[in-house]
């Protein structure tokens, strides 16, 4: 059984801290309305920003260095936020406690929870890992992570009210089914085989350090204190392989060949399905910015499936969110995940074009 831990059980750095002067309470009192300043206030920042430049906004070159503007403190304050949130929770509870609270639930139940609180929360695939890493570090069991990273930007409540309103409600529930459907079957066969050994070893060493059941005399200071190593622990890791895939997405995001893809998807074909996945997976966009795509491509006569496991490919499988989880998976990890999903996207164009019929 657990032994209840003491402040002598929190990181060296975080015992470390007081003596040396610094108070993290203070200074998370202070930065936690900057923290909703800035992130409230992202958009007038990066069009400042963007401002200070010589670039056109209406350009691709001016559209990437806007949304790469955007996107990188957008990302970096949510990576900050969650991973402090999740250094504080698991003062409280070890990843054996956290086992043992997930013990004699059904399988799926977990999958099912994961892909739910995914669709209220409206991220892009990169947008979404912050909480990822938060769930993978805290020892959440890796195929409910995996769920909820496929859901948060597949589906959402932003994306199914512009499926409605541009579309059609049967279109949207039917978005909504498959893209769930994806989410937890996905997480669920992940789960099954097994692949916490492929995370990196760096994860496995803070899942294997975890905080145990909290004695009373672990105070809200030294939680405060755990929650600000764990921010120097896991951002201080991360952040530079963020900012390449946002980088890469950026390009991505102001140069899409809108018009090839529209004349590859227009071709109602048995290879259209997979050609749509292909060209998805190196796009980067939410499911907010691909719906107009997406609407211009049905316009232009491409089958609604071949279309719907475009959008799934690009906001679940994006190529920028691959290089971000690089520094958290392994390869064989990446490759695993990203098979599993995109048998489901296929299987849903397919179905669904073969349903259409």
């Amino acid at each position: 059984m657990a032994r209840a831990i003491g402040k002598e059980d929190l990181p060296m750095t975080a015992r470390s801290l007081r003596p040396m002067g610094f108070d993290p309470v203070l200074l998370w009192l202070l930065a936690a309305p900057a923290w909703v300043l800035l992130y409230t206030s992202l958009v007038p920042l990066a069009d400042l920003a963007f401002g200070l430049t010589p670039l056109a906004r209406d350009t691709r070159l001016g559209e990437a260095v806007w949304f790469f503007a955007y996107d990188t403190p957008k990302v970096l304050l949510l990576l900050t936020g969650v991973v402090f949130a999740m250094g504080i929770i698991r003062s409280f509870f070890s990843p054996e406690r956290t086992r043992a609270l997930l013990a004699g639930r059904r399988e799926g139940i977990g999958n099912a929870m994961a892909a739910s609180l995914g669709i209220v929360t409206p991220f892009c695939s990169c947008s979404a890992i912050p909480l990822f890493i938060g769930f993978v570090s805290a020892g959440v069991p890796l195929g409910v992570t995996f769920s909820f990273l496929i859901a948060a930007p597949l589906v959402n409540e932003v994306a199914l009210g512009l499926l409605f309103a541009t579309l059609g409600w049967r279109i949207a529930l039917t978005y909504l089914t498959f893209g769930l459907a994806i989410a937890i079957s996905a997480g669920w066969v992940i789960g099954k085989l097994r692949l916490e050994g492929w995370l990196e070893p760096w994860v496995l060493t803070i899942q294997a350090g975890g905080a145990g059941i909290p004695a009373a005399s672990v105070t809200w200071p030294d939680r405060i204190r755990a929650g600000t190593e764990a921010v120097r622990e896991i951002v201080g890791r991360v952040w530079y392989w963020i900012i390449a895939g946002i980088a890469v997405g950026a390009l991505i995001h102001g140069y899409a060949p809108e018009e090839l893809l529209a004349s590859i998807m227009g071709k109602e074909a048995w290879w259209s399905v997979p050609a749509a996945v292909l060209i998805g997976v190196p796009m980067y966009s939410n499911a907010a910015g691909i719906i107009p795509v997406v609407e211009a491509l049905l316009g232009k006569g491409a089958a609604l499936g071949t279309v719907l496991a475009f959008m799934m490919s690009v906001t679940a499988l994006s190529l920028p969110e691959m290089v971000i989880l690089r520094k958290v998976l392994s390869m064989k990890l990446i490759v695993a995940f990203v098979t599993v999903v995109t048998i489901g996207i296929l299987a849903v164009g397919f179905l669904f074009n073969l349903l259409i019929a």
